[in-house]
């Protein structure tokens, strides 16, 4: 497997604070990886890096064959059509229904929107959510509303999903689908990064473990 994702004494700051401090990773294509670490630890800072919303403060980060620390905005547009991202925060359309908020990376693409249409109805079936296909996020619950979500993310076939606490806090039945529907994308080849407090018990696929403690990423067997 080629190596998606390379950072080499990578520093990321916020604020002027250094969060995570001269790392050494790789991600493989098609690896399934767990992002460690207590709350605060720079979780949701690497998972921001990784698709350009936080631009490196020294070292370098590499996703496929951009460079994160120099990339254009053409570029950086062009890589994002690549991800799948999922939100702790979910940042579905309010306006839209939930089947045009998950018709949304499709649009962008050039999809027409018939296609678009019927493909989103399919990924809402996958995510038990096709029965609330013309309901607005405000009419979903928190577990609803993650589900449409991951379904957003999925859709487009990306290169990689970048998931930030996908699962926190939502109920057992909303959590198995959300975990299955990423253990399928995976075995599609899709790689898949979350970011997580905890690693689900009986995780039943192959998976990697970096753990960030201290502002270092440390690989866990």
């Amino acid at each position: 497997m080629g190596k998606l994702v390379i950072a080499n004494n990578l520093t990321l700051t916020y604020e002027n604070t250094p969060i995570i401090k001269s790392a050494n990773f790789t991600i493989n294509s098609g690896d399934f990886v767990f992002l460690t670490g207590i709350s605060g630890s720079g979780k949701t800072t690497i998972i921001k890096s990784l698709y350009g919303e936080l631009k490196p403060h020294s070292g370098s980060l590499r996703v496929g064959e951009f460079d994160l620390f120099n990339i254009k905005k053409s570029h950086l547009s062009l890589l994002r059509q690549h991800l799948g991202i999922v939100f702790q925060d979910f940042k579905l359309i309010p306006e839209w229904n939930i089947l045009k908020n998950v018709m949304l990376p499709l649009l962008i693409a050039g999809i027409n929107k018939k296609e678009a249409e019927n493909l989103a109805i399919k990924y809402l079936n996958k995510v038990k959510l096709s029965h609330k296909a013309d309901k607005f996020p405000a009419e979903l619950s928190g577990g609803e509303q993650q589900r449409a979500a991951i379904a957003r993310a999925t859709i487009h076939n990306p290169v990689m999903i970048l998931a930030d606490e996908p699962i926190s806090g939502l109920d057992e039945y909303s959590a198995s689908l959300v975990m299955d529907l990423f253990k399928k994308a995976n075995k599609l080849g899709i790689t898949i990064i979350i970011a997580s407090h905890s690693i689900p018990s009986a995780f039943d696929i192959e998976f990697r473990q970096l753990h960030i403690e201290k502002g270092k990423v440390y690989e866990l067997s």
